[in-house]
């Protein structure tokens, strides 16, 4: 199947092509862990989530790596704040996002580093821009040097001579250029390594570079992603620090997604100022709030309104009811779940293909159902067509990440849906509704 994704390097659409046959490499910024995530820290999970689900489904061995920023001033200035160590804030806020990641029903990527393991190649990776002249000592700071970089601005279209132009004169003077970034900061605040220059910690562009170029052997992955406030300055200085180390840009394809907005007064002040994940999700649910996010194409603002969360759960319902009675009629019938083929799948892939679109993809999931339900009613029931339909559904379920669960009968349960039956047809209805009542109990109806 051909898959085209949109290059925010390119600023077009392109064929996807992974540097090895059947093999993806994808890195995608994850959290800076000094508070609980907000839901604006779920799209990029929830996006790059659902593109690792659908390209495993076509059958790529896929890499997927994400990490943790574990220094950094927020954090130092929290940790005072809560009379703790900056390991033991952020191992707590590092298992709260791992939690509402889990909750949102995203898989944790297979690689999840953080910046406190890394500090000696982070190091060596700034000793190595120093020796190239990419960068520069002062006083214990190393700073990058832009100037070396002939094109810097490429993927956000940024122009360095109006970015000099605009820069507000600094109480730093010692960078040469006020477009120079750190890669070391010396500092006596807080955690700190030592190093050639003296004690400090990484700035924070250098980490991604750092664990690509550690996990990574090619030093060159297929996919780079993240929320698009990261384009610049961090993803800019990402590519900065690799065109001079590798002479590349870090990755083939950059892949950003919009924010999240609240278009809706009464939502934000029914969960505060801040809108945590947690928050949302314990009100909502997590297929409720993944749909909300998963019904507009990534490029695209989402928008959480009282309305359109009410219609998430209302097409969460439906996919929870016609999974339970295709479930319910096929093992009635002794036939085997495992037996139906995705046949309905090709349109909601092929809008996948198409750089991800979640949106028409949710279009084909949800005319399956109006399908399904159809076939359900009929006097003359295709059980090997319900079991297709349950299959496709249950793909497509996990290519979007959601949890649409369904109980799975013993030979008791089967037999009191029987007794169900036959004191309806015999109108023992004193019978039928207690019977009726035991099975909404075990969840089957």
């Amino acid at each position: 199947m051909k898959i085209t994704l949109y290059n925010s390097l390119s600023n077009k659409l392109e064929e996807f092509v992974p540097l090895k046959e059947n093999e993806v490499s994808m890195y995608v910024c994850g959290p800076t862990v000094y508070n609980y995530p907000h839901i604006g820290n779920m799209r990029p999970v929830v996006v790059f989530d659902t593109l690792r689900r659908f390209l495993t489904y076509l059958g790529y061995k896929v890499t997927y790596v994400s990490n943790f920023t574990d220094v950094d001033d927020k954090i130092i200035n929290e940790a005072k704040k809560e009379n703790k160590t900056e390991k033991e804030l952020t191992e707590f806020y590092i298992n709260e996002f791992k939690k509402v990641t889990a909750e949102i029903g995203s898989l944790l990527p297979n690689i999840t580093p953080k910046v406190t393991e890394y500090i000696d190649k982070i190091i060596n990776y700034v000793s190595n821009l120093v020796n190239l002249g990419a960068a520069y000592v002062v006083d214990g700071d190393v700073y990058f040097r832009v100037s070396k970089i002939k094109d810097y601005g490429s993927l956000s279209g940024i122009n360095v001579d109006d970015l000099i132009v605009g820069a507000r004169i600094e109480e730093n003077s010692q960078k040469e250029s006020p477009l120079d970034f750190a890669l070391w900061k010396k500092t006596n605040v807080g955690i700190s390594w030592d190093s050639p220059w003296g004690k400090g910690r990484p700035g924070w562009h250098t980490e991604c570079c750092v664990m690509i170029d550690t996990i990574f052997d090619q030093h060159f992955i297929d996919i780079h992603g993240g929320g698009y406030d990261l384009k610049f300055p961090h993803h800019e200085n990402e590519i900065a620090q690799s065109e001079a180390t590798h002479g590349n840009k870090i990755a083939k394809y950059w892949m950003h997604n919009a924010f999240i907005n609240f278009g809706n007064e009464k939502m934000s002040k029914s969960l505060g100022n801040v809108i945590y994940a947690k928050d949302m999700i314990e009100k909502y649910g997590g297929p409720v709030t993944r749909l909300v996010i998963l019904s507009a194409h990534y490029r695209q603002p989402v928008n959480f309104t009282d309305e359109t969360v009410l219609a998430s759960s209302q097409e969460v319902n439906k996919m929870k009811m016609v999974v339970k009675q295709l479930a319910l009629k096929l093992q009635i019938e002794n036939i085997d779940l495992s037996l139906g083929k995705p046949l309905y799948i090709n349109d909601f892939l092929a809008s996948l293909s198409n750089d991800l679109n979640t949106s028409n993809a949710l279009k084909c999931l949800y005319d399956v159902i109006k399908a399904a339900n159809l076939e359900i009613r009929q006097k003359d029931v295709d059980f090997a067509k319900l079991n297709d339909y349950f299959k496709t559904l249950n793909d497509m379920f996990y290519i979007l990440g959601l949890d649409i669960p369904y109980t799975k009968l013993t030979e008791e349960d089967k037999e009191i849906f029987n007794q169900y039956n036959k004191s309806k047809l015999e109108k023992d209805f004193a019978k039928s509704d207690e019977l009726r009542n035991l099975l909404i109990s075990k969840n089957i109806m």
